[in-house]
């Protein structure tokens, strides 16, 4: 049996920053972009978020209307969700990730099924590229400095990557996917 990868989507700046997209980001949202985001999705049949994520999507998409594309695509997939907070969750094909989380998504990855998708949930993502459960990054990379909030990763923290596909769209943004180095190592 295959193993699922954790598939991990990020809006992210030149700086490094992920934090509210929402407030650099849309300028250069775009069809061809939105293409990459569902085509992502569509690989997937998990969605894996942490509880800040989680909530924000699902006040904007549980009770969306059926007709909206959008709304539709953000439902389609059932969602993990990394918490230690919340026990009861009301957004439609939702549960709580059950145990420690690298035991659990190790559980979640061997499990049958297609990958899963993992976007926001800085924390989380963090978590799991500490832990080595990333298989690969998609990283869209925006042609902005925000100087200022959360940055991907973590002041002192060494990985290594490598590039395995690089993608100019028409606005400017780079969609970059990485997946972890196999022989090199960062300091």
């Amino acid at each position: 049996m295959k193993m699922r990868k954790i598939i991990v989507g990020e809006f992210i700046s030149l700086d490094g920053v992920v934090e509210a997209p929402e407030t650099w980001h849309m300028s250069y949202a775009s069809p061809q972009m939105f293409g990459i985001m569902w085509g992502l999705s569509d690989s997937c049949d998990t969605t894996l978020l942490g509880r800040v994520t989680y909530e924000g999507f699902a006040a904007a998409f549980a009770d969306a209307p059926a007709d909206s594309p959008v709304a539709a695509k953000m439902n389609k997939n059932a969602r993990v969700v990394a918490t230690r907070t919340l026990t009861e969750l009301s957004w439609g094909d939702s549960r709580v990730l059950d145990g420690e989380l690298v035991e659990a998504v190790t559980r979640l990855k061997n499990a049958d099924g297609r990958d899963i998708l993992t976007t926001g949930s800085i924390s989380l993502v963090r978590s799991l590229l500490r832990a080595g459960l990333v298989d690969e990054l998609h990283l869209l990379v925006h042609p902005v400095v925000v100087g200022h909030g959360q940055k991907l990763f973590e002041e002192g923290e060494g990985l290594a990557f490598e590039l395995a596909e690089a993608t100019p769209l028409d606005n400017g943004v780079i969609h970059a996917v990485y997946r972890p180095a196999s022989v090199h190592s960062a300091g």
